[in-house]
């Protein structure tokens, strides 16, 4: 079996061009699969990891995945707004341990602005359970004072100390609150969450920019100087909605039943991970589709392997022939064809994986620094490991065919070049 082992390996060497060709062709399309599997999962874990340890949601009455959308990922807005008496009332309940108001609807150049308490920068964790941390400064404590997102101060070049104005709502045509300016006094570390997209403010201060606005525009000859806002009273009279966070777990559901059968003004409570889910199964169909495509990718590319074989085993059919007259018979021919096609798979997805750990390790600091998306680059993950061994079982079974044709093919026809 060594001198024919010996032989075949030669017979590659010789076809080396053609077989590095089909190496190349499998680890690319190994690349693909694991890719998008690295990043359909870490995509999906970066999606569930915006907000945790947060029991429940509490806006106006909605619809859950749009309360999940603006009070999580800041993206649309509210339909109505919750009424501050509400959100003491429910800060209230005996199975409530801390509750943190959040408004939306200003922004800063394309940036949203969130007005919450300082409470949001203890009690607000995300990933698995991660608290916020700054990464300069200080939280607000005083009026005009905001904290910056990592992007937010990354893309627009803010430091500490830096001067901003906000704009009244979001989108093309605003309004500046050019009177009232901001002094950054903080800048969160990067959390890869929406939070990283993020201008914070105080509720005070957002109630402060609105104190001398009607109907989206200032009043002419009522514009306050900061002074006279920080002699006022800036409790807000309504906030966008309130996270929630329970002495029990148990009790979210009376809790959330609690919150349905509010009479004072119509609210609703949503669990975080149930609507994640919820948003999630919409969302994911892009992701479906591109794991149909990088399957689609691993088929042409075994199909290749297969097509390649099968062209070279003409041109093989004399070598094969000698190999017979040697003493190889069909038996053995067949067990060198489907080893060699075994080896050249393997051997492509190898490469395949290495380059796809290597590409998450090369790629995964830039595409958080840059786009927020946190990429793994450690050991492959189970289902990884599974599409691995997809990718190497059915090349070596397409590798079968051209052996099998090998197989039948006699002595006596391998010896008798044709004319």
């Amino acid at each position: 079996m060594t001198p024919l082992i010996t032989l075949a390996a030669r017979s590659a060497w010789n076809r080396r061009f053609t077989l590095m060709l089909t190496v190349a062709s499998i680890a690319l399309a190994t690349l693909l699969l694991m890719g998008i599997e690295r990043l359909r999962t870490d995509l999906r874990a970066n999606f569930s990891s915006a907000v945790s340890g947060t029991d429940l949601i509490v806006g106006a009455r909605t619809g859950s995945t749009q309360l999940l959308l603006y009070s999580v990922f800041r993206i649309g807005a509210a339909t109505n707004n919750m009424g501050w008496a509400s959100v003491q009332a429910l800060a209230a309940h005996r199975a409530v341990a801390w509750v943190v108001p959040i408004s939306l609807g200003d922004s800063h150049r394309g940036y949203p602005v969130l007005g919450t308490s300082g409470e949001y920068f203890e009690r607000f964790r995300y990933g698995n359970r991660q608290p916020l941390k700054l990464a300069e400064g200080r939280a607000f404590n005083q009026l005009f004072e905001a904290v910056l997102g990592a992007d937010v101060a990354e893309q627009l070049g803010y430091k500490l100390g830096q001067r901003l104005t906000l704009a009244h709502g979001s989108g093309e045509l605003v309004a500046e609150h050019a009177d009232k300016p901001f002094v950054v006094t903080g800048i969160l570390a990067r959390t890869g969450t929406p939070v990283d997209r993020t201008v914070h403010i105080s509720l005070e201060s957002m109630e402060a920019l609105h104190v001398d606005w009607v109907g989206g525009v200032q009043m002419p000859g009522r514009a306050l100087t900061p002074d006279q806002l920080r002699e006022m009273n800036l409790q807000p009279k309504a906030v966008t909605a309130a996270l929630v966070g329970l002495k029990s777990r148990p009790a979210v559901f009376s809790v959330q039943r609690w919150v349905a059968d509010y009479r004072a003004e119509p609210l609703m409570a949503i669990l975080p991970g149930v609507a994640l889910d919820e948003l999630w199964e919409v969302v994911g169909v892009g992701e479906k589709a591109l794991l149909a495509m990088s399957v689609m990718v691993g088929v042409v590319s075994l199909a290749g392997l297969v097509s390649v074989v099968l062209a070279g085993l003409n041109e093989r059919r004399r070598e094969l022939a000698v190999l017979r007259a040697v003493g190889a018979g069909p038996r053995h021919v067949l067990a060198l064809l489907a080893l060699e096609g075994a080896l050249v798979t393997l051997a492509g997805a190898l490469l395949g994986l290495l380059l796809a750990l290597g590409g998450a390790a090369a790629l995964g600091p830039w595409l958080q620094s840059r786009h927020g998306l946190v990429i793994g680059w450690g050991m492959p993950s189970t289902a990884q490991w599974m599409l691995f061994a997809a990718v190497v079982a059915t090349g070596w079974l397409a590798s079968l065919l051209p052996a099998l044709r090998a197989y039948r093919l006699s002595l006596v026809d391998g010896l008798s070049p044709r004319i």
